[in-house]
């Protein structure tokens, strides 16, 4: 299992029946294909679409059926289709319960930083500030580090901020790792990974409960 599947099958597990789910751009956009057996999830596309379901199979793609990253996407029986603007009257209401995004530095205080890097053109923030202000939980799943090696998990963002405190759960391929008023609680660990393998690339200390569980997928 790749860092990506792992991420997306883990932060699957967080999923509960009858939630509300908008998925972000990247890994969270795979967990649609995770969702476990016997419960019901609506997922959430902000570009006007309640339903949406896996992605297609080779040569099912419906090229008019996408998510809000223009991948292809399933529907599921019952599907509706709207405008971006009931769209975000939804997602501002405060109709999802859980927004899944991908991030570029999220920091101990569960700021989040994840639409910019200075210097790089980009059409906008799109609706990430709208779901990490109004979403009822937040949780950022990513790689754990950079290209390079860098944490992504830093003491204070210095990237341009989405949302102040507003991560609660970070899921990547290397831990589960809860957000609290005290610091990073180390929640679970990947197999095979220490917590040497994982303090080694996250800026802040994390705090330790032993026994750390193993992560779930």
């Amino acid at each position: 299992m790749d860092a990506r599947e792992r991420i997306a099958r883990r932060v699957a597990q967080e999923l509960r029946d009858g939630y509300y789910v908008n998925l972000g751009i990247g890994i969270p956009t795979m967990v649609a294909n995770y969702v476990p057996p016997g419960i019901e999830v609506i997922f959430q596309s902000e570009n006007g679409m309640l339903g949406v379901g896996p992605y297609p199979l080779p040569g099912e793609e419906d090229c008019d059926l996408i998510n809000a990253g223009k991948e292809t996407v399933s529907e599921l029986p019952g599907s509706a289709y709207f405008s971006s603007a009931e769209s975000f009257a939804m997602i501002r209401g405060g109709h999802i319960n859980l927004s899944i995004l991908g991030a570029m530095e999220v920091d101990r205080e569960g700021n989040l930083a994840n639409w910019t890097v200075p210097g790089k053109m980009v059409k906008g923030m799109g609706g990430a500030m709208d779901l990490v202000a109004s979403a009822r939980r937040v949780i950022v799943a990513m790689e754990h580090a950079t290209k390079k090696g860098a944490p992504k998990i830093v003491e204070k963002c210095t990237l341009p901020l989405t949302g102040i405190r507003v991560v609660e759960t970070i899921i990547t391929e290397l831990a589960v790792i809860r957000i609290t008023p005290d610091g990073l609680v180390l929640e679970e660990l990947a197999p095979g990974v220490t917590l040497e393998d994982v303090q080694k690339v996250t800026a802040p200390k994390l705090i330790v409960r032993q026994p750390v569980p193993v992560m779930t997928s």
